[in-house]
């Protein structure tokens, strides 16, 4: 169990130079500051109750320039640790892990954030028919995290791992092999033309097409 309760005291910025507001933790350290411009900075502790059957939680970080940074930790309400989240302006990058209530690892996500201050960024992708060989990818920021790299999920009892998935920049690997599969599936399957049909197509190369009423009605 563990407790991340704090002291709260909102000190004016003219009593703490360039804090306009902030608070004194148990420890008397200094938390949940807020600079001049409004931005939250350094180390902060938020409390969030139950809500229309939610349950509330704690969490615990730093922000930068009003952004989340670096390792956020998330317990439940009587303090036990269930998630840990590296973010980057703001956003999920690198690893993220879930747990259970008795500190069992429950998923694992990789995940890529993009600069915000760009509408556009680019980002280096191990190409998988070349080991540690990369190449320069164009993202669009769509202003989150991006699922990126390798995702694995565990049983709570056994610990064993149930699933595990690869992202790229969002898209789940194997979707696009099961679709490629699937085509070059069809066209084995795909009825050889009769040699009438060759001959004649052969014969009539490079003629003139004339087009053939079929019956359909589009144009």
């Amino acid at each position: 169990m563990r407790s991340i309760l704090f002291i709260g005291m909102l000190i004016s910025v003219n009593s703490f130079g360039q804090w306009k507001s902030f608070v004194v933790g148990v420890k008397g350290d200094t938390l949940n500051c807020v600079d001049s411009r409004g931005h939250k900075q350094g180390k902060w502790v938020v409390r969030y109750n139950e809500v229309r059957g939610e349950p509330g939680f704690e969490e615990e970080g730093v922000y930068k320039n009003d952004k989340k940074e670096g390792a956020w930790r998330r317990y439940t309400l009587i303090g036990d640790l269930v998630a840990v989240e590296n973010m980057r302006w703001g956003n999920k990058d690198g690893l993220s892990q879930y747990f259970n209530g008795l500190g069992e690892v429950l998923r694992e996500e990789q995940w890529k954030a993009i600069n915000p201050d760009k509408l556009y960024d680019t980002v280096d992708v191990e190409d998988v028919d070349n080991p540690d060989h990369y190449k320069k990818v164009i993202v669009k920021n769509e202003g989150a995290g991006i699922k990126h790299g390798h995702w694995t999920y565990y049983d709570p009892v056994t610990g064993f791992i149930t699933k595990e998935e690869n992202y790229t920049l969002g898209t789940l690997e194997g979707k696009k092999k099961i679709l490629s599969n699937a085509t070059a599936v069809s066209a084995e399957k795909k009825v050889a033309k009769p040699k009438e049909v060759m001959d004649f197509e052969k014969k009539n190369a490079g003629k003139k097409k004339i087009k053939i009423r079929d019956g359909s009605t589009g144009f």
